[in-house]
């Protein structure tokens, strides 16, 4: 049974870890707005979702495992499933300290990215509902 709950929800739950992926990383370039030389990072929402359900993590290509070719080699950590997808942003102004953040932009992608968020947990509460009433029977 809770497997099937599961099931119906992996959906929801891997767009859900995406969009908090995201908002971390709207949120990293927010705080980094005044660091000489920071590169800001975005993901693609759409694309990356894609990639991610199709089993594609590192940006369209499948995941590599690093190899070790001796015992006394440190096993590497591969990275997150959605670091991959993070691409550096295009950057609209240059900045003398080489810093590519443009705060408006930040903020305006971190408001959008909050209200899609607070929208899907809605709808996963929503569907958390109907699956209570049916379990009950009314």
């Amino acid at each position: 049974m809770i497997d099937r709950l599961d099931l119906e929800l992996r959906t929801e739950q891997t767009a859900l870890n995406l969009r908090a992926y995201r908002q971390e990383l709207l949120a990293s370039n927010i705080a980094n707005a005044d660091t000489p030389y920071f590169k800001a990072k975005d993901i693609d929402f759409k694309s990356a979702f894609e990639n991610i359900l199709a089993g594609r993590g590192a940006g369209g290509i499948g995941n590599v495992d690093l190899a070790r070719t001796s015992p006394a080699h440190i096993a590497g950590q591969g990275t997150g499933l959605y670091e991959p997808q993070a691409k550096y942003r295009t950057e609209y102004q240059g900045a003398v300290d080489g810093n590519t953040v443009n705060i408006d932009v930040e903020r305006s992608a971190f408001a959008e990215n909050s209200i899609h968020m607070e929208a899907m947990l809605t709808f996963i509460k929503g569907s958390l509902k109907d699956m209570q009433t049916a379990i009950q029977g009314q």
